[in-house]
Parts: C-alpha cells; sequence; structure tokens
C-alpha cells in the first residue's frame, strides 16, 4: 500500500512541478499550456473572419463557461485526478501482471522502435482514435455514462471552446479504455505523443467551431464542421436514436460502420438533448448532475 501512496504523492509533485515548467518556458515546440492557447487563438480568429452563422455573437453563449471548461479540463484535472490515478492503475496493472508472470512490456506486439518513425506514429494515431471512437459510441449508448457526457451536449451554440467542455469522468473513461492498447504497441517518447496530441486538438477545436468547412473529399477522412454539427443536434431520426458522427478526429470509421449522418446543410439545426433546458448552467452544477441519484 505504501508504494500506491508514494504513487500518488509523486503524481502530484511531479505534474505540478511539470505545470510550472511549461508556464515559464516557451522554448519548446510541445509547451501544451502556450499551444493550447496559440490553437485557440487562430481557430477564434478564423471564426471570426469566416463565420458560418453570421448572427452568432464573437463571445456566444457560454463562451467563458467554455473557456473555463477548456483549461480546467486541460490542466487543472490532471493535477488534480487523472495524472495520479492513471499512474496508480497503471502500477496496479503492471503488478497484477508480475503475479501470473506477464508485464506491459511482454505484452507489446512488436518493438515499436524498429518501424519508421512515421509508421509508429501512423499506427499510434488510427489504434488511438479507434479505440475513442468506439469509447464515444458507449456515453452515447449506455445511460450511465451518457448522463456524464450530457455536459458536452449542453452546448447550445458550437465554437471552439466547446470542444473541451466535458465532465471529468469522460477522460476516465476514456484513458481506461484506451491504456491496454496503447500500452501493448508503446514505445513512444512525449515528443511523438505531443505531435498526435496537437493534430487532435486542432482538428477538435475546427470541428467544434463556427466555421462552415467540409476539407472537400478530405471530409471521408476527417472530421469537419458541417459533419460534427449533426452530433450535437437536439433532434435525429428514430433509426439513429443514439447518435451519429461520434470520430473524434478522424470522420472514416462513421462511413465505415455507416454511422454517418449528414443529411442537408446544419447551419441553423438545434443544439442540444431532449429536455436540456432543465439542464443546470454553471460549471459546479453540471459536475454535480450525473451524480445525482434521480437522473
Amino acid at each position: 500500500m505504501e508504494k500506491y501512496i508514494d504513487i500518488i504523492k509523486n503524481s502530484y509533485s511531479g505534474y505540478w512541478n511539470y505545470l510550472k515548467h511549461e508556464l515559464i518556458s516557451i522554448n519548446h515546440w510541445d509547451n501544451f499550456f502556450y499551444g493550447l492557447i496559440g490553437i485557440s487563438l487562430i481557430v477564434w480568429l478564423l471564426e471570426i473572419v469566416f463565420p458560418w452563422r453570421k448572427n452568432q455573437s464573437v463571445f456566444r453563449k457560454d463562451f467563458w463557461l467554455d473557456t473555463f471548461y477548456m483549461f480546467f479540463n486541460f490542466f487543472l484535472l490532471n493535477l488534480m485526478v487523472l495524472i495520479a490515478l492513471s499512474n496508480t492503475v497503471a502500477a496496479l496493472l503492471d503488478d497484477g501482471l508480475k503475479t501470473i508472470g506477464l508485464s506491459i512490456s511482454s505484452l507489446q506486439l512488436f518493438d515499436i522502435d524498429t518501424l519508421p518513425k512515421w509508421l509508429g506514429l501512423l499506427i499510434f494515431f488510427l489504434v488511438s482514435d479507434f479505440v475513442q471512437w468506439n469509447t464515444h459510441r458507449l456515453l452515447h449508448r449506455v445511460p450511465f455514462l451518457w448522463n456524464f457526457h450530457k455536459v458536452h451536449h449542453s452546448v447550445k451554440e458550437m465554437g471552439f471552446a466547446a470542444h473541451l467542455r466535458y465532465h471529468w469522468m469522460e477522460p476516465v473513461v476514456y484513458k481506461s479504455l484506451l491504456y491496454i492498447p496503447i500500452a501493448i504497441i508503446g514505445g513512444f517518447d512525449a515528443q511523438d505523443v505531443a505531435f498526435v496530441y496537437f493534430f487532435s486538438i486542432v482538428i477538435g477545436h475546427l470541428n467544434h467551431a463556427n466555421l462552415g468547412w467540409d476539407y472537400g473529399f478530405l471530409k471521408y477522412v476527417f472530421n469537419n464542421p458541417k459533419m460534427h454539427i449533426w452530433h450535437h443536434a437536439k433532434e435525429l431520426p428514430k433509426h439513429v436514436i443514439f447518435g451519429v458522427n461520434y470520430g473524434l478526429t478522424l470522420s472514416f470509421w462513421d462511413y465505415i460502420f455507416k454511422t454517418n449522418y449528414i443529411p442537408y446543410n446544419g447551419k441553423d439545426i438545434e443544439l442540444g438533448f431532449e429536455s436540456d433546458d432543465q439542464f443546470p448552467k454553471n460549471f459546479i452544477s453540471q459536475e454535480i448532475y450525473p451524480l445525482n441519484k434521480k437522473q
């Protein structure tokens, strides 16, 4: 037990030191703090210059709430919960495997270092995006998980910062389901992951932005604003009652598994979910909402 307590303590101190370093150090390209700010400002500028819904305010409904969510979920949540939880679970899993004569490294399918860098990154990207696509489907199909995911779908006007409006339980689910497949193909260094992560943040910001883009023929590869708007549609036909367009970065999973749905230009459709007018409007109430036994 003492070992796991030490892991939790070191996780908190380690991430706190990392966060302080990110705030004061701007001389490395993979700085997540200033990288997020830079990406956000660029996509926000694109929204201002090329607005899809021209009557939508630059400071749209819940702009500041979503901005808070963005920084809370991207940084403070890691400090408060995720890093310590991830490291502890990883240690527990590794110790559990040792009891049967195995280890995470022994489960690896191949040595990623023997592959060309581009191929290793591509495998990492495709595996992680596919697992997250499936996890996203679960968030819509499992009632218990859907109550948490409602926080994200409570967005009524789309904008780049809505990308990171989600309940803290979501990354717990995502990271838990992603851990094993990524461990099996492991061997990536921090900068490799940073490259993929930044790319995913750019696509995610664009998907939620007030932009009427679909990237032409690349819409069949990458998720895009015209596709993702339908994921947030309040009303959908009965045959897609659990949702559509689950892709995070890539859209072709939806085309392959027939969960794609873009019936017409969705610029002016209503966003949200049934009875969303009764959903809490502030951060604390939204975080507490899924834990209410009456839900």
